[in-house]
């Protein structure tokens, strides 16, 4: 056990062709020691365990080979190339900055770089974790670095580039290494495996690659971990038990009950999970990486994706077979906001529980489960059923200040309403051209034909999405018999208004509505006066769901609506104060009573 060395060290490469993960930047290495064509200093650049010191430590070593071969990779036979790999070579220095970060270790280094190589044509500094120096030590070392003496080359390393300071890196040829891919470590690892004698279980390597993320340093120390606890026979069991992983097999039964509506057994996989010590919210990242995995495996241009073992990307595509688009698209965005709740939640358990209950709802086809806007023309057959809509905080007072400005006045109160809805005469003056709304009125039912129905296209945030064989078509209108009942100015504003509570989801067009009321220009047409083209859209959009409510409410097939753009001279203006108690006093004469009773004076 005294000659015991880890795998990180023992499997360390030595040569550029031994190096796992990084090709392109290794070649480019090779073609700078073939040609000569040295920079004075290098930067490298990434994660840690990516090889930064180790290629930093070959490259030093292959430009003081005496005889490198032709295709750039070091001897090794040499006495520069012997002289490393013993450990004894003074043309290779390391500096670690973390522990020697102040301006004096700078000025011994910049002393030394002074004294020429002993041995071969280059004296090496290789300086880790460069962003540790201080402040400081980057000024006093800039100059040397950009222009050292012509036999001194550095090479910097670091996993946080955007610390140093911009003159650094102008001064330097920087290479970013790549994240090691879970092909390239499972296939290290395998190697390492023969070498040792341990037999391996392919998911099992899979489960480590995983867990290393991109490192191939963590992955050979979790490999040696689990093969001392295993005894050299690394099963994916074992793994998964050392290195505190959930099994694959939790989140796949889970997913099945999700898929069922089962919510007693999905509470229960959950119980099961906690159970076995994980935590709620390792379960819950687990979960919704499990959805994106399913999501990937149904689409054979994205199964690359899938960075798992042959087994388990099997069950993955069964799995996936069950599960419709929508579904998986839901069940993410609600385990990723059960991730964003998880931490200010003061009940944590009840929060992943709701959401598993909520994504369990989402394969049962059931009326409450569908959306407002699948329900936006689901009337009762009279308009008196209709309640009153709840107004917000944020529009109670432009409500108040439409609606009941009538109610104010008592000249207004006291004034019976006018009637509308006698469809205008032919020798009746038409309105003023405005955006006229173009729908269709409903067909009157006539004995010979039979009654056409019109179904309302359904607007909803989905777009895009394929559409649920399960949901119920959106809306039908159907008019059996032509409707020309009275209504007055009240009444349609408020079916205007209960109209909003049916869209609580569309903000603009619920504010549209209640900033811009509508006014009758004649018996059937009323007029909507917006203050800009954005508004008109969102009209516009919504034009035949919100007509066939109206008509429906009112009892009048013969209404439609012009929308208008407000002009220039119509816009309100801001009033002072003296103004605003004119204006008001024209609307309730009391006002000017009220103020010469208490001898009241404008400021």
């Amino acid at each position: 056990m005294d000659n015991y060395i880890v795998s990180a060290r023992k499997y360390r490469p030595t040569t550029f062709r031994s190096v796992v993960g990084q090709k392109a930047l290794v070649q480019t290495l090779k073609a700078a020691v073939v040609t000569r064509k040295l920079a004075h200093a290098y930067l490298f650049c990434g994660t840690r365990g990516v090889g930064k010191t180790t290629c930093a430590r070959i490259f030093a070593k292959t430009i003081n080979c005496e005889h490198p071969t032709p295709d750039g990779e070091a001897c090794n036979e040499c006495e520069s190339c012997r002289a490393f790999n013993e450990q004894r070579s003074y043309n290779i220095i390391e500096l670690d900055a973390a522990s020697n970060n102040s301006v004096d270790e700078i000025r011994s280094l910049i002393d030394k770089v002074r004294v020429p190589p002993q041995l071969g044509r280059y004296k090496v500094f290789i300086i880790d974790e460069v962003h540790m120096l201080s402040t400081a030590a980057f000024n006093a070392f800039l100059k040397t670095l950009e222009e050292p003496p012509h036999h001194a080359i550095f090479i910097l390393a670091t996993t946080e580039k955007h610390k140093l300071l911009p003159t650094i890196l102008s001064r330097c040829q920087i290479y970013d290494f790549q994240r090691i891919t879970i092909e390239d470590i499972v296939e290290h690892l395998r190697y390492v495996a023969s070498q040792e004698g341990f037999t391996v279980d392919d998911d099992a390597l899979n489960v480590i690659a995983r867990k290393a993320d991109g490192g191939m340093r963590d992955a050979l120390s979790i490999f040696d971990q689990v093969a001392a606890s295993s005894g050299g026979n690394i099963t994916y069991q074992t793994t998964i038990e050392n290195l505190n992983i959930l099994d694959y097999d939790y989140y796949f039964r889970l997913t099945d009950a999700l898929l069922d509506g089962n919510v007693p057994e999905a509470l229960l996989v959950f119980d099961s999970v906690l159970r076995a010590g994980f935590g709620a919210q390792l379960f819950v990242n687990g979960l919704s990486s499990h959805f994106r995995d399913l999501m990937v495996s149904k689409d054979a241009a994205t199964l690359p994706l899938l960075d798992v073992g042959t087994a388990v990307a099997e069950q993955y595509a069964r799995q996936a077979e069950r599960c419709d688009k929508a579904f998986l698209y839901k069940a993410m965005d609600l385990s990723n906001r059960c991730d964003l709740d998880y931490r200010i939640s003061n009940n944590k358990r009840l929060l992943v529980e709701l959401m598993l209950i909520k994504i369990c709802s989402l394969g049962i086809p059931q009326e409450i489960g569908r959306s407002s806007e699948a329900r936006i023309l689901s009337t009762p057959s009279t308009p008196a059923a209709n309640p009153r809509p709840a107004v917000s905080p944020t529009t109670a007072q432009t409500n108040k200040s439409v609606v009941e400005a009538a109610a104010q006045s008592p000249s207004a109160a006291s004034e019976p309403q006018q009637e509308y809805g006698q469809p205008r005469t032919a020798g009746e003056e038409a309105a003023p051209a405005a955006s006229r709304l173009q729908i269709p009125r409903p067909q009157v039912a006539t004995p010979q034909a039979k009654i056409p129905t019109r179904k309302i296209p359904r607007i909803s945030l989905k777009h895009g999405v394929e559409p649920d064989p399960s949901e119920t078509p959106v809306a039908t209108v159907e008019t059996t018999v032509e409707m020309n009942e009275p209504f007055a100015l009240d009444a349609l504003h408020e079916a205007w208004l209960r109209f909003t509570k049916k869209i609580p989801t569309e903000t603009v067009l619920v504010q549209t509505m209640y900033l811009c009321m509508p006014q009758m220009l004649d018996a059937t047409t009323f007029e909507v006066v917006v203050d800009n083209r954005a508004q008109m859209d969102k009209l516009n959009g919504r034009g035949a769901d919100l007509m066939a409510f109206l008509r429906t409410e009112l009892r009048n097939t013969h209404l439609e609506m012009r929308i208008r753009e407000r002009e220039r001279e119509e816009r309100q203006k801001a009033f002072s104060p003296g103004e605003r108690f004119v204006m008001l006093a024209e609307k309730n004469p009391e006002l000017n009573r009220l103020k010469d009773i208490f001898g009241l004076e404008l400021s």
